[in-house]
């Protein structure tokens, strides 16, 4: 095996500069923990960004690669595979869509709906019904077309120029929104809790609003469930913990428990519009992916592990509750279930390397907000572990916190 120093050589010589990585080899997991490279063990509410929600080498999924990895691995979607139309029936009877199309990732989901719903509009209403509208502070993506929809300048700066035909109106400003809204909108693209945007959640109203106003003007609503659906809200899907249902559903990271599958599911009146030749894919549905795919489903259902992530997700919320209470600098908790942060007044790097040191894996997004994505199979008693952590992590941030502005006040010019 490498070490660790020999790692990080080689990335630093031939990889392409995209990752401000921290210093961390994983070399195996297990359950809710990983292992580096030395050994030394990691409680991991991170889960690879929302991808390993069963954890580490469950055994049922080890099981399943191996079989199918000795039979047959990939086929050409020129030809049909056992799984690919299981798993898509699956998913559409689960979700209560007609037709799914299965790709490599979250972004080629997003991609390949961009081309269904333009498809959609210019069939029912000509070349000029190709407007979408996105949310500010979105992320949906790094492909050209996902960045055109991400509401963040810091991911499109330099990539200009985007896709035409975008707007952007705010999360939860329904005024806003029907002012962007007219018949040459095709699509509404929205993440109903924004994920790298911090946790954020659409209200029902707004969700609402949008299934009303895409109706109205014979548009899609396109939700993207790439980071809060298959199961982090505590039900399979996150439009039904809120309870509105789009047209065009977008999922990926744990659909197939780590390998890459992605899909997009859409109503028949917008599936119809992609016919033989305008889409397609040389990976994505492949029968190793889509077996296990169908494997994660089947281990949600059998180990009630929407159940847990409800349970376990509602003690999580209650523990960072606390810290709100315990810590000036902590202000907030948001989320549900299995996706859920805590609002920072201070930079949450320290805090993250802080936690790394001490062997918690969090995650910092939008620079204050401490993000958890933790596998389903999380317990109480993992949460209390991890909440230790960050309580001696948060203590030691305030104090540094609270000496810094004692500094400052004595060092400021008196005011006459």
């Amino acid at each position: 095996m490498l070490t660790y120093e020999e790692i990080v050589a080689l990335e630093q010589k031939y990889l392409l500069n995209t990752y401000a990585r921290y210093p961390l080899a994983i070399a195996r997991g297990k359950g809710v923990y990983v292992y580096d490279v030395d050994g030394r063990r990691y409680l991991d509410l991170l889960a690879g960004l929302g991808v390993n929600a069963l954890g580490h080498a469950h055994p049922r999924i080890v099981k399943v690669i191996r079989e199918q990895a000795a039979k047959v691995i990939h086929v050409s979607n020129l030809y049909y595979n056992e799984y690919q139309g299981l798993l898509a029936e699956k998913l559409c009877t689960a979700s209560g869509l007609d037709r799914a199309f299965f790709s490599n990732s979250g972004t080629e989901a997003i991609e390949g709906a961009l081309k269904l719903v333009r498809a959609a509009g210019h069939a029912t209403g000509g070349p000029e019904k190709c407007i979408l509208i996105a949310l500010e502070n979105s992320f949906h993506g790094r492909t050209m077309g996902a960045l055109a929809l991400t509401g963040q300048a810091k991911y499109r700066q330099g990539f200009d120029p985007m896709l035409e035909g975008v707007r952007f109106v705010p999360r939860n400003d329904v005024e806003a929104l029907r002012n962007a809204m007219d018949d040459k909108v095709c699509g509404i693209v929205l993440e109903p809790i924004q994920g790298e945007g911090g946790i954020q959640e659409s209200s029902f109203e707004f969700l609402q609003a949008c299934r009303q106003l895409a109706d109205q003007h014979q548009a899609a609503l396109i939700f993207d469930e790439i980071q809060c659906g298959l199961g982090r809200t505590g039900q399979l899907f996150a439009f039904q913990h809120f309870g509105v249902v789009p047209d065009v559903l977008c999922i990926a990271k744990p659909i197939a428990a780590g390998l890459p599958l992605g899909a997009f599911l859409a109503k028949e009146r917008f599936a119809q519009h992609i016919t033989p030749g305008k889409h397609g894919t040389t990976f994505g549905g492949g029968p190793l992916t889509c077996r296990v795919a169908l494997e994660y489903l089947a281990i949600l259902e059998d180990e009630n592990l929407l159940e847990q992530v409800r349970r376990v997700g509602g003690y999580l919320s209650q523990k960072l509750r606390e810290l709100v209470d315990k810590f000036d600098i902590a202000v907030e908790v948001r989320g549900v279930g299995a996706i859920q942060a805590l609002q920072l007044t201070v930079p949450g790097k320290p805090i993250l390397e802080g936690a790394l040191a001490k062997g918690l894996l969090i995650n910092v997004t939008q620079d204050t907000v401490l993000r958890f994505l933790p596998p389903f199979l999380l317990q109480e008693k993992h949460v209390d572990s991890g909440m230790r952590i960050l309580r001696r992590l948060l203590a030691d941030a305030q104090k540094q916190e609270k000496a810094a502005a004692r500094a400052a006040n004595s060092t400021a010019p008196a005011v006459e």
